[in-house]
């Protein structure tokens, strides 16, 4: 019973899905850094810098100290530390961010609160405009 192999073709019963998502659930407080290759989902607290290759979501009860590293992401909770999206990175309305914001593109929803500076990277399809909604920013 405890001795017996678990493994089914080659894979651990605890193999996870290349598309899976990390999740960090808001009763939880993660003292150090993360590091993800797939999605994530924040909504607890999080002391240390977070990295992610590809997209993620800092949920509403969400609080980052730290730095973060993404491809995108949609941040609706709080973070104090700089943020560096490759891609895109959206501020939606009850946001709060205090560091600087590096990005591909930006999207800032009415209501957002963002303290620091912005350098926004050239990309291959690089644009400016404004939507009535919100502020789309682009380079």
């Amino acid at each position: 019973m405890f001795g017996s192999n678990n493994k089914e073709k080659g894979k651990s019963k605890f193999s996870f899905a290349a598309d899976s998502i990390s999740s960090i659930a808001s009763s939880m407080k993660v003292l150090g850094d993360l590091e993800a290759e797939h999605d994530m989902r924040i909504d607890g607290h999080v002391v240390g810098n977070v990295y992610c290759k590809a997209k993620m979501v800092l949920g509403e009860t969400a609080v980052v100290e730290g730095d973060i590293h993404v491809q995108n992401a949609d941040i609706l909770g709080k973070v104090l530390g700089n943020i560096t999206a490759d891609g895109m990175l959206s501020l939606k309305s009850k946001s709060q961010v205090n560091g600087n914001l590096t990005v591909g593109q930006l999207i800032i929803d009415s209501g957002a609160k963002f303290n620091g500076k912005c350098t926004m990277s050239a990309g291959p399809n690089s644009e400016t405009y404004v939507d009535e909604s919100t502020m789309v920013l682009q380079n």
